[in-house]
């Protein structure tokens, strides 16, 4: 279960894992997004970067999130037929980086309402120990794309187009071990285009309407550009610490009169130009997105006509929903810490090694856990919900 950096809801995924031969085979067999109640999304809002938040705040937010989680978790295991494990990554709410160095992660939504709620242990705060480890805590789902692109010949990489983007190059030219990080954001400036544009009556620009009807604006586009994250060197990780929508006003302040669409247009090829840059940068042949920007189709467009000669695909292809491709992730990042496997690639992270990783919040039974193994599994082969 995971709520993303767009902060929209709950994806969640239920997965049957079985190892057969180093290689794990999964079958979704339940997966979806619940939407947050309204008033629990709005006070969330409110409450993140650059707002300053109270004690009491972030207290009731834990527990109003944890309750959400828990919910959702319910629902999920009783439609999946019950479950063993659940690994709850919780809602982001701040990731502490200075330069490049990231020096903490907070994640709420407290894991014992959903173990209270579903019986079931849960494994949650898993970012921590990457962070502790040397690592940048993120991105996280680069060990589900090392795993399930590892049979693909040339040179495959993953994208998530969530609030952030990340990208996961397997095989980087210079021969290195796989290599991921955030390369800019996704969605989270393009959403706070359309909650500006749109006095908070919408979230995001649906199906890409609003950045087909403008035109990019060069000077903004250059500005935009200009940010010096995008020049800083991998791991890296970035979030709406930075990418806010003060952000978005303050570069609009020395661009005044442009249309909502002229503005949406821009951040959305700011997006597709940022992507682009680091997988040409990488010699990719074929990318393989997930995440809401897949359901872009301007988005997607823009993407294409600068990777021309690249394969670009979806998670789909790999029995993954791109929608719920992260809720996946988590699964299987529960998968291993409960049999006992680091859940971490260090060169993707910049870790000194790979950490299991999270803390177990016990269910209703005794907590009884798998016989560690003593290798990680070398694949991932994925059959999708039907």
């Amino acid at each position: 279960m995971i709520s993303g950096t767009s902060h929209d809801g709950i994806d969640f995924a239920a997965v049957d894992f079985t190892l057969r031969d180093g290689v794990l085979h999964g079958t979704v067999v339940h997966e979806g997004s619940s939407g947050y109640p309204e008033e629990l999304r709005a006070r969330l809002m409110r409450a993140l970067p650059p707002s300053a938040l109270s004690f009491a705040e972030a207290c009731e937010l834990d527990t109003l999130i944890g309750q959400a989680f828990a919910e959702v978790a319910a629902g999920a295991a009783e439609r999946a037929g019950g479950v063993d494990l659940i690994c709850s990554h919780g809602q982001t709410v701040y990731h502490w980086v200075e330069g490049r160095q990231v020096r903490g992660t907070l994640q709420i939504g407290q894991p014992a309402w959903i173990a209270e709620r579903t019986g079931a242990p849960v494994v949650a705060d898993v970012r921590v120990r990457d962070v502790v480890a040397g690592g940048q805590g993120a991105p996280l789902v680069s060990l589900m794309d090392v795993l399930l692109l590892s049979r693909l010949p040339g040179r495959p990489a993953a994208l998530n187009l969530g609030g952030i983007a990340n990208l996961t190059v397997l095989r980087p030219v210079d021969g290195a071990g796989p290599m991921a990080y955030d390369t800019g954001p996704a969605n989270a400036l393009v959403d706070a285009a359309v909650v500006r544009a749109s006095r908070g009556r919408l979230r995001y620009d649906e199906d890409g309407r609003l950045a087909a009807a403008g035109r990019v604006d060069d000077a903004l586009l250059t500005e935009l550009l200009a940010e010096p994250y995008y020049r800083f060197e991998p791991p890296k990780t970035t979030g709406k610490e930075l990418f806010h929508a003060d952000y978005l006003e303050n570069a609009l302040a020395a661009h005044p009169g442009l249309s909502d669409a002229d503005i949406a247009a821009t951040l959305t090829a700011l997006t597709a130009q940022t992507v682009a840059d680091q997988v040409r940068r990488h010699q990719v042949d074929t990318l393989v997105a997930a995440g809401g920007g897949c359901a872009n189709p301007t988005l997607m467009a823009k993407l294409r006509e600068r990777l021309t000669g690249v394969r670009v695909t979806t998670t789909a292809e790999f029995g993954a929903p791109a929608d719920t491709k992260e809720a996946i992730a988590f699964a299987l990042i529960g998968w291993h810490t409960a049999h006992g496997l680091p859940a971490t690639v260090p060169s993707c992270t910049g870790a000194t090694g790979a950490r299991v990783l999270g803390a177990i919040v016990p269910g209703a039974a005794p907590l009884r856990l798998p016989d560690p193994l003593a290798a990680a599994p070398t694949g991932l082969r994925l059959i999708g919900a039907v």
